[in-house]
């Protein structure tokens, strides 16, 4: 991890201050076993660095996600291809209410053309 060198911190001081062994942690840091988000959040403490800087989501996980409040199930995604983060997924949410917008628009202004041109030849 180019953070952990460039501030001089060997995998055995994380290891330490992430509870686990030397050898546990270098197979997370290699990426042979995936940290846990909670393992994130303690990493990112202790290098002292905003969670957004070092994350990298698990392509293996799947990521179910359903309105609680009222039990409505939204999605499962499987797969490296089909894992967005929130952040993704409320773009391609406003990109298509957008694209809806935008064809509504297209058809009022078509309407308006062609009442024009009907209470024109009146």
């Amino acid at each position: 991890m180019e953070i952990r060198n460039s501030r001089k911190i060997s995998q055995s001081q994380i290891a330490e201050l992430m509870n686990m062994d030397a050898s546990c942690y270098s197979r997370r840091e290699s990426g042979e076993v995936y940290l846990k988000i909670e393992e994130w959040e303690k990493l990112a403490k202790i290098l002292d660095v905003p969670l957004s800087e070092i994350y990298e989501a698990d392509e293996r996980q799947s990521n179910t996600c359903s309105d609680n409040a009222s039990g409505n199930f939204i999605g499962t995604n499987f797969g490296p291809n089909n894992i967005y983060t929130i952040s993704e997924m409320l773009l391609e949410m406003q990109q298509k209410h957008i694209e809806t917008q935008q064809k509504y628009i297209t058809k009022l202004e078509e309407e308006n053309r062609e009442l024009k041109r009907l209470l024109g030849n009146k």
